[in-house]
């Protein structure tokens, strides 16, 4: 098989790269079906807590047929250590290219995958990219993957076009996406197939349904949301974040999304560091209007934090995941409120607190 190669990258996902030309099914592709379907399940049930949007069964993608790939830089990989939640990466890309038979587009800047390996091997992967189309159109792109182990893992892909663009094809159909990432190469690669047409299981194959370890949390599928009674408390941590202008991608099959690129920042309080250059808020502006924030920070000391801030304007909650065996430990159990953005020069300021019944 003419180019192809194992890639085993720091998250832990074994994959199978077969050149071939994008969004069509070449002698590459064929071969690379044969030999995945030998190997791997026809159909992996999600657990019940990470549905990856296909809570009924994830088809083997290369029983689809090929639709695109997304080539990215990425700035780094990013070991956070063991959380809450599990043993935890974040990767974060640079930019990068799409391209297909029905779609060329770049990747913007501060994309971010997040990958989780459980104690049992699954692995439970969630993507934020933004793609610009050629006639100047944003894509908000949110995958959601998960497999038994590091040899079978399956994203499935959420996109959100502009009503009526050129691209809103892909508000419907089913896509599920093979990844590769290379940390040394500081690359990665995604193979998207529209599984529309699959019946599961496919080829007769074997279903694997996904299972978890007992006592483990379920890492968040959405941020949390503010119960009746909560009051803000001792003020904790103060940022600073600065931002990129707004891509927004107008009215598109969730809503009106709007996305605001997180370009730095600065810490202050019980935390000191900086906000990492990546994420964004991906709010959306149907009303009751809301923020969905997802970046990182960068503490003083060089650990990695995961931060969720969302909600509703004026009842904000954020959520953050840092590793267990390190002095931020504490963000992980505790309940914390957050101010609504205030203007701060070139961005936002925002006071956390704790949360107060």
């Amino acid at each position: 098989m003419r180019n192809s190669r194992r890639v085993v990258g720091a998250v832990g996902v074994l994959l199978v790269v077969v050149s071939g030309v994008p969004g069509s099914a070449s002698q590459n592709d064929r071969a690379q079906r044969s030999a995945t379907s030998t190997a791997t399940a026809a159909v992996i049930i999600p657990h019940e807590s990470w549905s990856c949007g296909l809570p009924g069964g994830i088809p083997n993608p290369e029983s689809g047929t090929p639709v695109f790939d997304v080539t990215m830089t990425l700035e780094r990989v990013a070991d956070v250590g063991t959380t809450q939640y599990g043993a935890r990466t974040v990767a974060i890309g640079r930019g990068g290219d799409v391209k297909g038979s029905r779609l060329t587009a770049s990747v913007t800047a501060g994309a971010l995958d997040f990958a989780l390996t459980l104690a049992t091997g699954v692995v439970e992967i969630e993507q934020r990219l933004v793609l610009l189309t050629a006639d100047g159109k944003y894509i908000f792109m949110r995958g959601a993957g998960t497999g038994p182990d590091a040899k079978d893992v399956r994203v499935v892909m959420d996109f959100e076009a502009p009503n009526g663009s050129d691209a809103a094809w892909l508000n419907t159909g089913t896509y599920v996406a093979r990844r590769v990432i290379d940390p040394a190469a500081k690359t990665m690669t995604l193979r998207v197939y529209d599984v529309s047409s699959v019946t599961a299981p496919a080829g007769g194959g074997r279903v694997v349904r996904i299972s978890k370890p007992a006592g483990v949390p379920a890492q968040p599928w959405d941020y949390r949301r503010v119960t009746p009674g909560e009051k803000p408390g001792a003020q904790v941590i103060t940022e600073r974040v600065t931002l990129s202008p707004s891509q927004s991608v107008g009215p598109s099959k969730h809503g009106v999304r709007n996305i605001i690129p997180i370009t730095g920042g600065e810490l202050s309080g019980r935390i000191t560091g900086k906000v990492v250059a990546a994420g964004a808020d991906y709010q959306n502006l149907s009303p009751p209007a809301t923020i969905d924030a997802h970046y990182l920070w960068e503490t003083s000391d060089g650990e990695i934090v995961i931060v969720r801030n969302g909600g509703a304007f004026g009842s904000l909650a954020p959520t953050f995941e840092a590793r267990v065996d390190g002095k931020y430990a504490w963000l992980n159990a505790g309940l914390f409120l957050s101010s609504s953005p205030q203007p701060s020069p070139g961005g936002v300021a925002l006071t956390f607190t704790e949360s107060s019944r």
